[in-house]
C-alpha cells in the first residue's frame, strides 16, 4: 500500500518568536565585540585613574566564568578573542603562582628575547609573575594595546619552552595561546583589532 505524498506543514513566523530561551549566537558575538571594543578602546582614553584598576579586577568582579560565557566563542584575532586569552592567562598566574613561576623560570634559558620582553622580575618568582601579569593588564588602559598583547606572548613563549623543557604535556598549547597573542598584536599595529 502507498500512502501519497503531502507537504509537510511548516511553522509560520509566530513559531519561532514565541521560543522562549537560548540567545541568538551573532546577537552574543556581537555584544562581546562591542564590550571588548570599549574595554579596550574606552580604558585607554579614560583619564580617570579608577578605571585602569576596573580593568586588572574585571574578572575577580565579574567572574571569569561570566567572561568566558562572553569572549571564550571569540577568534583569536579579534579584541574579545585577546581580552579572553589576557584574563586566561592571568588566572591561571594567579591560580598556581608556583607552578607559573617554576615553568617560567625552566624555560628562560630557551626563549631569552622572549623572557626580556615579557618583563618579569629577576628571580621570576609566584608574587613577580603575579605583578607582571596585573602590569601587562594594566597596560590596556594605561599603555598600547599591541604592546600588551606582545608581553602576554612573550611569557606565554617562555612558559611554553619551561614546560617543554620539564616535560609537561601542555606545552604546545601555551605556545599556540603566544602565537595567538602574537599574530593578534601585529595586525593591531597594522589596521588595529576589531
Amino acid at each position: 500500500m502507498t500512502r501519497p505524498h503531502h507537504r509537510p506543514m511548516t511553522p509560520g513566523a509566530g513559531y519561532f518568536e514565541s521560543i522562549v530561551g537560548g540567545t541568538d549566537p551573532a546577537l552574543v558575538s556581537e555584544a562581546a565585540d562591542r564590550a571588548a571594543a570599549l574595554l579596550v578602546r574606552g580604558a585607554h582614553r579614560s583619564s580617570d585613574a579608577g578605571v585602569a584598576a576596573r580593568v586588572l579586577h574585571l574578572a575577580e568582579t565579574e567572574g571569569l566564568e561570566t567572561l568566558a560565557d562572553v569572549w571564550a566563542g571569540s577568534p583569536a584575532d579579534s579584541l574579545a578573542g585577546c581580552l579572553f586569552r589576557l584574563y586566561v592567562l592571568r588566572a591561571w598566574v594567579y591560580a598556581d603562582p608556583l607552578l607559573a613561576s617554576a615553568q617560567f623560570d625552566a624555560g628562560r634559558s630557551s626563549a631569552q628575547f622572549a623572557q626580556v620582553v615579557a618583563g618579569v622580575a629577576d628571580p621570576p618568582g609566584p608574587e613577580q609573575l603575579k605583578a607582571m601579569t596585573d602590569e601587562v593588564l594594566l597596560g590596556i588602559a594605561v599603555g598600547e594595546f599591541a604592546d600588551v598583547l606582545l608581553r602576554a606572548s612573550a611569557f606565554a613563549r617562555v612558559v611554553a619552552a619551561g614546560r617543554a623543557v620539564r616535560g609537561e604535556a601542555d606545552a604546545v598549547a601555551m605556545l599556540s595561546l603566544a602565537e595567538q597573542l602574537e599574530a593578534a598584536a601585529h595586525l593591531e599595529l597594522r589596521t588595529g583589532l576589531a
